[in-house]
Order: C-alpha cells, then sequence, then structure tokens
C-alpha cells in the first residue's frame, strides 16, 4: 500500500468514524454476494467495501458488515403530538370545524375533545373555543438490527465485541462517543443477530486480539495452536475465516503472560543468526540541533552542558554506536536513519509523512513520552515495531515494545523477594509522611507487619526523623525484615545508622539473643546514594532492592566497556550503555527471527552488558519487559542475588 493510499484510507476511516451512528450490522447469509447485499440496503458494493476492506478479498458466510444505515430501508418516522397550551378563538361567520383545523393545523376531533359542547351541538356563531396548541416531534422506529446492551461492572470493548461476533473495531463503529475506556451502566449499540443471543465468556480461558496480517501459521507460531484447535475453540472461523481484530478464545498457557523471568533459560542471539539480508532501522532523538550554536568548539560545548536533551541524545547514540560497530563485526548488514526529533510531536509526524517508513524494520525512540506517543500512532498503521529505550507506562499500541521495566514490576519483585523467605521474620514497614501510600499498601501485603512513621513537627511537618525506641521496641530477636520508603537521603541515614546498631550476635554468656535485619525497599532512589548514607551500614543490613539495570563496573574485562573506553576516553555512563544493549537486542531479535514480534517465543530473555529483555505481550495491546534485578549489598560491593 502506498503513502497516498494509506493517506487516503485514514481519512474514509476518520469520515466513517463521525457518521458511525448511520450504521447498522448484516449477518451474511449463504449464497449472498456484495450485490444482493448492496441492492438490499440501497447501497453501493463500494459503500460496504471502505468499511468492511476484508469483505473485498472474500466473502464469508455469517462474518458480519457494517451497513451506511442513512442509507439503508429509511427508518419509519412516527409523529407524537403533546398538549402545550391552549389559544383562545371566538367563532365568526361562516367558520366551520373543518375550516378552523385546517386553520389551525388540527384535526376535528382535537376541537371536539377540547370543547365538549360541539358533541351535541352545532358549531355556532360566537361560540368562544379552546384551540389546543400541540408540541410535535419526530420519533424514529426502532432498529431491530442493532440493540442496546448495558456495560457490566469491569467489562471491556473485548468481552463485548466477543459476546457479540464483532471486532473491537466493529464495535467502536457502531458506537462513535463510547471512549476509551467503558462505564458501568453504559449504554452501547450491538448487533440484534441469532436473537440476541450472546457467546458466554468463559474465565477459564484467555482471550486474544488478532493482529492485522496474521494468519493461521503466524498464529501457531505465535500460541502454539494449529488451525483445527483454533477453529475448535472458536467455531465463528470456520464459518466466518479469520480477520484482524477478532477475539479468540485460546488456552491461558499459550498466552504470553505477566510471569517472572527467574527460571526462564537466557538465550545468546549471537549464535542464532539465520537472516543476513540487509535490515533497515530508523533511530529517533532530540538531538535539537537547530538550537546548537556551531560559531566555535567552546560554543559548542556550552550548547550541549546546557541542553540535556541534546546531552542524552548524544550518550544513547555514542552507545548505538558501539553496538553497530559490533554488529558488523558479526557480519551483520544494516542501513541505519538517524532523525533530529526537535522534542516535537510535529516534527515526529512530518519525519514518518516524508520519509518511507512502512519497510522500515524496526524504530529504536524517541526518548519523550509524547514524542513516543505521536510516533507510534503514526507507525502503528504499517504494523513497524517501535522500542521506547526509557519510558514507563506507555500506551502500549500492539506495534509498541516498552524496553524500561515498569515501577510496579520493580515493587512487585521485591514483594515477592520478601514473601518468598521462608524463615519466620519479624517485618517492620518505615515510611515518611510522603511513603504513606506505600505503607499502607505493604501493610494489606503483610498483614503482621509493623508500621513506623518519622517524626512531625508542632505544624505537622515532616521532620524526616526517628528514635531509636521508636524502633527498637518492634525489632525481635531472630530474623527481621524492614521495608524503608522514603527519598530525603538524611532519614535514609537516621534510619540506617539505628539499624545497624541493633544488630548483634547471639551470646549466651552475657544472655543476648541474635538479631539479625536485612534492610529492602520498593522504591531504589538517589537518597539512598546521598552523601549522609553510611553504605557499610548498608552492606551490615545486607540492602536488597529491585532495579532495571546491573552494576557492571567489576567487570573490567567486558569488550564494550574496553572499547568505549578507548574511543570516548571515559566510562560510559548509563544512558551509553542503554544504547549499545537496546541496539544489539533489537537487531540480533531482527536476524534471529522472522520480524521482532516473532522472537518473543524464540528468545524469551537476552541479557547484555546491564540491561536484560523479556518482552510479555498485553492480552489486548503490545510489548513491555518484564525483566528487572534484584541486588544487594554485599562487602560496599552491589551484587545480582540469584534465586
Amino acid at each position: 500500500m502506498n503513502k497516498l493510499f494509506f493517506i487516503l484510507c485514514l481519512a474514509l476511516f476518520s469520515f466513517s468514524t463521525v457518521q458511525a451512528q448511520n450504521y447498522s450490522t448484516h449477518k451474511v447469509k449463504q449464497g449472498e454476494t456484495i450485490d444482493d447485499i448492496a441492492k438490499q440496503y440501497h447501497v453501493t458494493p463500494s459503500d460496504i467495501y471502505v468499511l468492511n476492506p476484508d469483505a473485498k478479498k472474500e466473502l464469508r458466510v455469517n462474518s458480519v458488515l457494517i451497513i451506511p444505515k442513512s442509507k439503508a430501508n429509511p427508518p419509519k418516522i412516527t409523529m407524537v403530538k403533546e398538549l402545550d397550551g391552549f389559544k383562545k378563538h371566538k367563532t365568526r361567520k361562516r367558520e366551520t370545524l373543518y375550516s378552523l383545523s385546517q386553520k389551525y393545523n388540527i384535526t376535528i376531533d382535537d376541537i371536539k375533545k377540547h370543547n365538549t359542547f360541539l358533541y351535541a351541538d352545532p358549531l355556532r356563531k360566537g361560540d368562544r373555543l379552546q384551540i389546543p396548541i400541540f408540541k410535535v416531534t419526530e420519533v424514529e422506529e426502532e432498529n431491530n438490527l442493532t440493540k442496546d446492551y448495558k456495560v457490566l461492572p469491569k467489562e471491556g470493548k473485548w468481552r463485548i465485541a466477543y459476546k457479540f461476533g464483532i471486532t473491537v473495531k466493529e464495535l467502536e463503529e457502531l458506537n462513535p462517543e463510547m471512549g476509551d475506556v467503558l462505564q458501568e451502566g453504559q449504554i452501547l449499540k450491538v448487533p440484534n443477530i441469532d436473537g440476541g443471543k450472546e457467546k458466554e465468556v468463559d474465565e477459564t480461558y484467555g482471550y486474544y486480539k488478532v493482529l492485522p496480517k496474521e494468519g493461521f501459521y503466524r498464529l501457531k507460531l505465535k500460541l502454539g495452536l494449529e488451525q483445527e484447535a483454533l477453529e475448535t475453540l472458536n467455531p465463528i472461523l470456520k464459518e466466518g475465516g479469520l480477520k484482524a481484530g477478532m477475539i479468540l478464545k485460546v488456552p491461558y498457557a499459550n498466552i504470553t503472560g505477566d510471569i517472572s523471568e527467574v527460571n526462564i533459560q537466557k538465550v545468546n542471539l549471537v549464535d542464532s543468526i539465520i537472516d543476513f539480508d540487509t535490515k533497515h532501522i530508523a533511530l529517533m532523538l532530540p538531538f535539537r540541533l537547530n538550537r546548537v550554536d556551531f560559531d566555535t568548539v567552546p560554543d559548542i560545548t556550552r550548547s550541549i552542558r546546557k541542553d540535556p536533551y541534546l546531552n542524552a541524545s548524544l550518550d544513547f547514540h555514542s552507545g548505538v554506536l558501539m553496538a553497530l560497530d559490533s554488529l558488523k563485526s558479526l557480519g551483520i548488514s544494516l542501513k541505519v536513519d538517524v532523525y533530529d526529533t526537535r522534542n516535537q510531536t510535529s516534527e515526529v509526524k512530518q519525519i514518518i509523512k516524508d520519509n518511507d517508513f512502512e519497510n522500515v524494520d524496526a524504530v529504536i525512540g524517541p526518548l519523550t513520552p509524547k514524542s513516543f506517543e505521536a510516533a507510534a500512532s503514526e507507525l502503528k498503521a504499517y504494523n513497524v515495531p517501535i522500542i521506547s529505550p526509557i519510558g514507563t507506562n506507555l500506551k502500549l499500541y500492539d506495534n509498541v515494545f516498552q524496553s524500561r521495566p515498569s515501577d510496579d514490576l520493580l515493587k512487585k519483585r521485591i514483594v515477592n523477594f520478601v514473601k518468598s523467605d521462608t524463615l519466620n521474620n519479624n517485618i517492620l514497614i518505615i515510611a515518611d509522611t510522603k511513603n504513606e501510600a506505600i505503607s499502607n499498601d505493604l501493610k494489606l501485603e503483610f498483614n503482621s507487619a509493623k508500621q513506623i512513621y518519622s517524626r512531625k513537627g508542632k505544624e505537622g511537618e515532616d521532620k524526616f526523623f526517628v528514635s531509636r525506641p521508636d524502633i527498637e521496641k518492634e525489632i525481635k530477636a531472630g530474623n527481621n525484615m524492614v521495608f524503608l520508603e522514603t527519598e530525603d537521603a538524611g532519614f535514609v541515614s537516621n534510619v540506617t545508622s539505628i539499624l545497624a546498631a541493633l544488630i548483634q550476635e547471639e551470646n549466651r554468656a552475657e544472655r543476648k539473643k541474635e538479631i539479625n535485619i536485612t534492610l529492602v525497599t520498593t522504591n531504589i532512589n538517589s537518597a539512598f546514594e546521598g552523601d549522609e548514607v553510611d553504605y557499610t551500614h548498608l552492606s551490615d543490613l545486607n540492602f536488597h532492592f529491585s532495579t532495571t539495570t546491573r552494576d557492571y563496573s567489576g567487570d573490567r574485562n567486558n569488550a564494550f566497556v574496553r572499547k568505549y573506553k578507548k574511543t570516548y576516553n571515559e566510562t560510559p555512563n548509563n544512558r551509553a550503555v542503554k544504547g549499545y544493549d537496546l541496539t544489539m537486542d533489537v537487531v540480533l531479535r531482527l536476524v534471529s527471527s522472522k520480524d521482532l514480534y516473532m522472537s518473543i517465543n524464540k528468545a524469551p530473555l537476552t541479557e547484555y552488558v546491564e540491561n536484560k529483555f523479556a518482552y510479555k505481550k498485553k492480552l489486548f495491546g503490545g510489548y513491555y519487559n518484564n525483566a528487572v534485578y534484584l541486588v544487594k549489598y554485599d562487602n560496599l560491593n552491589i551484587v545480582e542475588v540469584n534465586q
């Protein structure tokens, strides 16, 4: 599909969405043709194809078509009259009931009904009448092709689409004002076919939305199910065939779900290269070169220091260049386009409009959420995979890969670590005022845990400290697990110094029982690296936390680090390492599988310098990285915890 045709289709789709309230549905019967259906509804075949492009390839029995209702059998209109008052009238010579009915546009019966003496006596000159005034409204006869449906609690679009055998897109066509998130009790239009019979959503199964260009072969690779198995679970496939947007019932085990990467086998993709054809990737970064002063070297340096976007882009790009060089040494051929997004969504859209992205294998970036959202939205029509280097909580379109694990996943990993400890632990939760909500959430996870909050001043302000007795009275002999939730370095220093002082070895002579304390947090941040914090205390407390990256500083033999130092005369920072790791992963996935989407099954877990990638697919949406590190302080070093 060329670009002009795509833009035309997009325009048609936009128009159809606006006019969707004028659509109805038709279920194809045995022997029917598009011409038959078009004649039945007084539309042209082209009108049907605009809304049902799959029908142009093949018209399947029992498939549901969207029909422009405004042209199809114009609805019957009923006039409803409501009494809205009276007008006084004194009868003149030669006036009759008929002439009055014509004058006031009412019936003779209407006049008699409100002037009952006329049932017995004729109309005479001088009679004083009450002439009824009516408010007339037009009521469209109810359309039996669709019916109203009341949204149930926690019910999403896919469930309703599945119940009535249509795609999510078709449901949206019937309800243009439905919104992105459905509300309980919301009334929607749904097809009134097969006597309104609804398919039951079986909660013991999972449900999968068919993507564009997905056939039975690709579904077999992705879901591990043969066509016969899919048709058995979804009889509509035998009748109406497979089409994009359909909701299929599949066993939960066949859907890539939200599972831990702990027991997944790590794959080295360097050993799995099968495709040496040239791959085309694009890189989008907010260099904002239009703001750089290129007059002198000092001016350029000053521009870099002043602009955080340029600084971050150059760091990330330096890592990408290292990766490209490494990939070239593996015999991989690449075409790489680099675009300056200027951190503007309008620029992103213009870049995609002015360049041929339809045949690009993958896009890395943009860095900022709004720009990334714009790019992902534009590229989803081509089904081009786009990878976010740093974004979290993104809108996961089907073509989106969120490479940075979410904060919720980090929290879940440390909570599961505490739960997995089979020792009989005493659990404490220490938090400042800002983190009371997190403390309460943890309390729900660990019902027996004790909560301790930082002291407050006379005005209720947080003082960010606790006293030793505050903690000591809750510490018990044996094993103690302590959550510390704060972003204040002073509070970290205060709490860790007290906890470290409470650790003691068993001493029977002095009747002292052993006290072990392990410190954890669900939110690792700069407060734990502040100058006030004693790292010796963190090591003594076996401080555990989850993180998106591991510390590679101890790996002096890492080839990337050595090469980066040699090239740039400095140690790579986190942004440079992410640029290297992400580019290596994306390209190696492309050359070891049919495409990036198919690589998810072949390479469930990959790892590079300080990042690992275990992509999982949302049931209706894109992919998110489910791989995080659990690390701890050990003799002043941060080491990975192997569970």
